[in-house]
């Protein structure tokens, strides 16, 4: 990197900072929860969402309640055929959070990627960029 390709720490203070990245969905269970929900509005049974998510009974379960608590999922609980389910989707507050955090997803994603680009492009003979 040329000292003219660095930018002044001061004019971008706070451009690394992604505070849409929300601590309540930075986590590996509920990430996983959100996205398996996200990917089916109509929302999902209790054990779809846990084969989907890879998680156990009771870990799911703890991972809903904070998520309903928090207003982002809903829960459902009633009978099919006398065998008591659960059915959980996300609130619409939870989906506009959801996606918001995923567009700060893909603004580390590509700050990482373009920062990765440039520190591997090499000029070439004639002064261009090879990647």
């Amino acid at each position: 990197m040329t000292r003219n390709d660095r930018q002044d720490p001061k004019s971008t203070s706070g451009r690394f900072a992604y505070e849409g990245l929300h601590r309540v969905f930075h986590e590996r269970a509920r990430l996983s929860i959100l996205s398996s929900l996200a990917a089916h509005p109509e929302g999902l049974l209790f054990n779809e969402l846990k084969l989907l998510c890879s998680l156990t009974d009771g870990n799911l379960s703890r991972q809903i309640q904070f998520l309903q608590g928090s207003g982002f999922v809903e829960v459902w609980k009633g009978y099919h055929k006398n065998r008591p389910q659960t059915k959980c989707r996300l609130t619409r507050s939870g989906r506009d959070a959801f996606l918001e955090y995923i567009g700060q997803l893909e603004k580390v994603v590509s700050d990482a990627q373009a920062r990765n680009k440039r520190r591997h492009a090499r000029p070439s003979p004639a002064g261009m960029i090879l990647t």
